[in-house]
């Protein structure tokens, strides 16, 4: 039997998230009491298979996180082992099993305990006792066994195993201890990310295929999980972790969601998942690798961590915001025709949409659907006209521009009235007014003059309604935007077409009149581009205010 074939009976691979332990180890990732147990409910729904709930003797506050979410996983739809950390220390062992009370009766309590084996760790954190090996075997078998008497499965990780050297003996010694006591699961980590497949034969995988034949020798009425837990400081964590599995005894991966964790993180869960969904049926003389993890539920999960505990980069794979985010014009416009054209799976997967940003490199494909799906009409012959106005108007943009931004830009392109300069005279007799730009189809000075009482507004709406059609106005009102006399006058209108449709436009400016006529030119601006250039109610418009 090959090292890979050891304990496979079924290629199940278990998703071990620690999220709430070594990820809240990480500085500025804490969270609050109940911030902990919504990560665990977010963690119930994507089905992980054992949540490592956090350091039970590490505080009080500690323990009874721990002793509320074992309590609550009773009542889960999903119901995930809960597994809590300790040191190889009496009090923290028998600590630790009070906080998993709760879940003995279902037989869904892991203690999990660790001992360094790093020669260089030990005597730091040891002590004197780093030298008494043979007592720290025994020691690890008196614990493992009060853990397992108690009704605990338990989970044995020699601390910096990848840095074992010299103790590989005494590590088998440990291994052996763990598993005669009751131990069923075996985790060897890479503690400080230092792992790499070019160590060849000292590399970590291929110690832990050695230790899992000899285990397998030496108990082979005993079924062991074989774990891995790697830290990314060399950025090699999923890579370690999907090759102790592919090429080694694993399956079980440890790691926390978004890849956070001490220094520069652990295996990010959510890649390693979708990483075994993607390649797992290509393992060699076996069945497929799966997980039975929720992938729909995986957005969600990260999008969590991103909030409440560190910052998720745009660019984190798999979940981050840019994941499935494009502006190339290229892949803009190939996306649009075949959504996976430059997707290496389907966003959906784990609840995520594609999405696009309008920037410099876009093109007039993708300003053209944005455009389309507000409702508004973009023709083939002037998508690329209207794009480059875009992008002109936008030009120190050069990060892109929202959706809601490039409606605004395309609703000026569209703008029949575009005045540069207002003017009007009123005395007892007559109120006349002057428009100086462009008025629908022309270009120059059109002057409107009311003889009587008018005002200049009334006179701009007649000057309009030769253009445009009958119009109302049904409200107008100013105010002044601060006070002295310099002060803004800002106006709204609104104003009712031949259909009954009605719009609201804004003025601005120092004179109140100049202000109010502002105002009708621009809600008179709105009713002619949705009457002209409106497809259908797609989403809210930017001209109903």
């Amino acid at each position: 039997m090959t090292a890979n074939k050891i304990n496979t009976k079924d290629n199940r691979v278990k998703v071990f998230d620690t999220t709430l332990r070594d990820g809240q180890q990480c500085p500025g990732a804490g969270m609050s009491f109940e911030q902990n147990m919504e990560y665990a409910r977010l963690a119930s729904e994507l089905r992980v298979d054992v949540l490592e709930a956090g350091f039970p003797s590490a505080s009080p506050v500690d323990f009874d996180i721990v002793q509320a979410i074992a309590q609550e996983a009773k009542h889960f739809p999903h119901k995930p082992i809960i597994a809590a950390l300790c040191q190889m220390r009496e009090a923290q062992i028998i600590r630790t099993i009070e906080s998993l009370m709760p879940l003995i009766p279902l037989k869904l309590a892991r203690l999990h305990v660790y001992l360094p084996v790093d020669p260089d760790l030990m005597p730091i954190s040891l002590g004197p006792l780093a030298d008494n090996k043979k007592q720290l075997v025994a020691d690890l078998y008196r614990f493992t066994k009060m853990a397992t008497e108690a009704g605990c499965e338990v989970e044995f990780s020699p601390e910096g195993y990848s840095r074992m050297r010299e103790h590989f003996d005494f590590t088998t010694e440990l291994f052996r201890a763990a598993v005669q006591a009751g131990a069923t699961i075996i985790n060897c980590p890479d503690t400080i990310g230092g792992a790499c497949q070019l160590q060849g034969k000292d590399y970590f995988v291929e110690k832990m295929k050695q230790h899992a034949k000899i285990i397998e020798k030496e108990f082979p009425d005993r079924e062991i999980l074989w774990s891995v837990h790697c830290h990314n400081d060399y950025g090699l964590a999923v890579q370690n972790s999907i090759n102790a599995v592919f090429h080694g005894p694993a399956r079980q991966i440890e790691g926390c969601i978004n890849g956070i964790g001490e220094r520069a993180g652990n295996a990010a869960l959510e890649q390693c998942i979708m990483l075994i969904k993607q390649f797992g049926s290509q393992a060699e003389e076996q069945k497929p690798f799966y997980t039975t993890i929720a992938t729909e539920k995986l957005q969600a999960i990260s999008d969590f961590v991103g909030k409440n505990m560190l910052v998720r980069q745009p660019h984190s794979p798999v979940s981050g915001d840019n994941a499935a985010k494009h502006s190339s014009g290229g892949h803009t416009n190939a996306i649009l025709k075949n959504p996976l054209a430059y997707q290496p799976f389907d966003p959906k997967e784990i609840g995520k949409e594609i999405s696009f940003l309008f920037g410099p490199m876009s093109g007039s494909n993708h300003a053209q659907s944005i455009i389309q799906s507000f409702g508004y009409v973009c023709e083939d012959s002037e998508k690329s006209e209207i794009a480059q106005y875009i992008k002109d108007y936008y030009h120190q943009r050069r990060k892109g521009i929202t959706d809601e931004e490039l409606i605004q830009c395309y609703l000026e392109y569209r703008k029949p009235i575009k005045i540069d300069r207002i003017d009007y005279l009123k005395s007892a007799n007559s109120a006349k007014v002057i428009l100086h730009g462009r008025f629908f189809k022309d270009q120059g000075t059109f002057e409107e003059e009311l003889l009587g009482p008018d005002s200049a507004l009334t006179a701009a709406t007649n000057l309009i309604q030769k253009k445009f059609g009958p119009i109302k106005v049904i409200h107008h009102e100013s105010k002044s935007e601060n006070v002295g006399i310099d002060a803004h006058s800002i106006s709204r209108i609104l104003i009712l077409d031949e259909q009954n449709k009605q719009y609201a436009g804004t003025g601005k400016d120092r004179d109140i009149k100049i202000s109010a006529i502002n105002a009708l030119l621009d809600a008179v601006n709105k009713a002619y581009i949705d009457k002209h250039f409106s497809i259908s109610p797609i989403k809210e418009k930017a001209l109903k205010l």
